[in-house]
């Protein structure tokens, strides 16, 4: 029995004081806080790895947007994908079709007296010339005749050649384009002499008045414009010889 006290004396004596006890948990404390201080550091540091000082880190906000509605900062700038489409010209005006000109260009060709603007009819403009070239082979379809194939073929031969006699009368030179644009917006009159085969024939003297009216009418439209396009003053009737034989091929083509 005395030996079990013995052992108890000795089990639960130690040299551990309530000083040592005290010192221990300044210690954790103080390590706790280092522990404490280095993890807040490191969550502050940005995904970049460069170390940023505190006085520099901006200073937490309080989220108050709405879910799915972020909160709006008026010091950020917004990106511009609305106002762009507001900037962004009508799909028209990119594709280069211009209703006003075509309408001007048309009321030249029908009224061969009135002068023609030269800065509009030196634009190369093919929607007009497109339209008319398929009214009349529409027109002569209806006729009973199916001359697509002579219409625009006779129209390519035609502007090659036109464009090469202007080129080596003018001065400042003609792109295709134009050349192009002016005798096909000078089809229309050609375009009526085919809507009036639908409604009689035109193989009489009655007709061919008629088509030579209409080929006149071409030709001199046509002349008035490349002369104030190209500021070739004096020079119509010599631009309007070619013109007439070449609108003299559709009227043969409306006529037979």
């Amino acid at each position: 029995m005395s030996n079990f006290g013995q052992f108890h004396l000795d089990f639960y004596q130690s040299n551990y004081t309530i000083e040592d006890q005290e010192e221990d948990c300044n210690s954790y404390d103080s390590d706790k806080n280092l522990c404490d201080s280095r993890k807040s550091q490191t969550e502050k540091r940005p995904a970049g790895g460069a170390f940023v000082p505190p006085d520099m880190l901006p200073s937490p906000q309080s989220y108050t947007g709405q879910i799915l509605q972020p909160a709006y900062s008026p010091g950020t700038t917004q990106l511009g994908y609305t106002d762009g489409f507001d900037e962004e010209p009508p799909l028209l005006e990119e594709l280069g079709i211009n209703f006003e000109h075509i309408w001007q260009k048309t009321l030249t060709v029908l009224n061969p007296l009135k002068p023609a603007d030269g800065s509009i009819m030196n634009e190369t403009d093919l929607t007009g010339p497109m339209v008319f070239c398929l009214a009349l082979g529409a027109t002569l379809l209806m006729a009973g005749k199916v001359h697509f194939g002579y219409v625009y073929g006779m129209s390519a031969i035609g502007c090659l050649a036109m464009h090469a006699l202007l080129n080596l009368m003018s001065t400042t030179g003609v792109s295709h384009g134009c050349v192009a644009s002016v005798l096909g917006y000078c089809l229309l009159p050609m375009v009526i002499l085919s809507s009036s085969a639908v409604v009689f024939s035109l193989q009489g003297i009655p007709g061919t008045v008629l088509a030579l009216f209409i080929i006149g009418w071409c030709s001199l439209s046509a002349s008035k414009i490349f002369t104030s396009a190209l500021a070739m003053e004096g020079q119509q009737l010599l631009i309007a010889y070619p013109c007439a034989l070449l609108y003299g091929l559709f009227a043969l083509l409306t006529v037979f």
